[in-house]
């Protein structure tokens, strides 16, 4: 399984409890090869790298090669989340098997208007429950990421389990803490009535 990881910034932690004013206007769209640049700049973000399973520079031949690959894929999704047409975020949804359950991950520009990564992920679960029918979003941080942790369990993520000792970032084994959010436990779920089909 393909594990995605939600990439949250120290100064995000103020989030949890917040309002959306300054990103009212935010929208989520899917990802088009018009945004490879913009996604690079941000995934390849000093304060983005070090949440990431994966810490190296991306290229861009491979950050292109991912697009592909990716957007051809149905089980995958691409989100971009903007403000006036300002990428300030990004969102995937994997589903690894056709059960109703996806992996997902996001990073959020350390830049952004307070309150973007609270607007974003509500948006991205609102749109992955109602719109795309998914029983179960799961996400992963590692144990010493407790923006992450913390950010998952206001949205109403339940801790799943903890994967010990199971990535190696080249110097030391880290832990993993496992996340699952049933629709019927989404946080954000209440909003989903306000919305016409």
């Amino acid at each position: 399984m393909v594990t995605v990881f939600i990439v949250l910034f120290k100064q995000l932690k103020a989030e949890i409890i917040m309002d959306n004013s300054n990103c009212d206007q935010g929208s989520l769209r899917p990802m088009m090869a018009g945004d490879l640049a913009s996604i690079l700049l941000l995934r390849n973000h000093d304060e983005i790298r070090r949440y990431m399973l994966t810490q190296h520079k991306i290229s861009i031949n491979e950050h292109t090669l991912w697009f592909d690959k990716a957007s051809k894929n149905p089980s995958t999704e691409l989100l971009v989340f903007e403000i006036k047409n300002k990428c300030f975020g990004f969102v995937q949804f994997k589903e690894s098997s056709n059960t109703g359950i996806v992996d997902w991950g996001f990073y959020v520009d350390p830049d952004a208007p307070k309150g973007v990564a609270r607007r974003m992920a509500e948006e991205a679960l609102r749109t992955v429950f109602k719109k795309k029918g998914i029983y179960k979003v799961c996400g992963r941080a590692f144990d010493w990421n407790e923006s992450s942790i913390n950010f998952h369990k206001s949205l109403g993520f339940a801790q799943e389990g903890v994967l010990r000792d199971h990535h190696f970032d080249g110097l030391s084994y880290h832990s993993l803490i496992c996340f699952g959010l049933l629709k019927r436990n989404c946080k954000v779920r209440e909003k989903f009535n306000e919305e016409k089909e």
